[in-house]
């Protein structure tokens, strides 16, 4: 089975406030007579379910398109984490048993991709020193950022630079059972960019 963790890209879909939304130019158009329809997609690389680069929060760190693929493809696990909204995830919330290459984390606090509020959650950087601790190249998250809307210094983002772990931000997780599964959310080859729209599926392994 498969479950497609990503939002629907259209013009309605929230962005970080003063962030490009998506928009759509169509150049040509069949249904007005041309032999072939051709558009432009104008919008932020921090779009829905995306990737951040090292670039985006480290000073001369690697763009998008030098992250090793194999951090978004793999076994991965989702858990749910019942934070309230506006905090972050203490070490102290994460299972016991938590491990692996690659985790996905469910809050519930960012709820419509296309309606935005302010008051997601995050994590607190120990959060992340824990997880790496625990084999984690990748954290995904269900929440446009992993630290808080109002954090100035992005102690969370820096705790990843640190680590070198990857980031999926913008996550649909509301209709995925916790469990283990494959992921797939490959970032485009945007040379330079600080980020990359992704289509994240996780794929059933039994």
């Amino acid at each position: 089975m498969l479950y497609d963790i990503s939002p629907p890209v259209t013009q309605s879909l929230a962005v970080w406030p003063g962030d490009t939304p998506p928009s759509r130019q169509v150049l040509l158009d069949m249904h007005r007579g041309e032999s072939i329809t051709l558009s432009t997609l104008r919008a932020t690389v921090h779009l829905g379910a995306h990737a951040d680069a090292p670039s985006h929060y480290g000073r001369d760190a690697e763009a998008i398109d030098r992250r090793p693929l194999d951090l978004y493809v793999g076994r991965c696990q989702v858990v749910s984490i019942p934070v309230a909204r506006g905090t972050r995830i203490p070490p102290s919330m994460v299972p016991a048993g938590l491990s692996g290459e690659r985790i996905l984390v469910k809050t519930g606090t960012y709820p419509d991709p296309d309606r935005w509020n302010e008051d997601f959650a995050a994590f607190e950087p120990e959060t992340v020193d824990l997880l790496n601790r625990r084999g984690a190249r990748l954290v995904g998250i269900d929440t446009p950022s992993v630290d808080l809307f109002d954090a100035k210094e992005l102690i969370a983002h820096h705790r990843f630079l640190a680590h070198d772990m990857a980031i999926l931000e913008g996550l649909v997780l509301d209709r995925v059972p916790d469990g283990v599964y494959e992921l797939i959310a490959l970032p485009l080859r945007l040379v330079g960019f600080d980020a990359s729209p992704v289509r994240a599926i996780l794929r059933s392994l039994t």
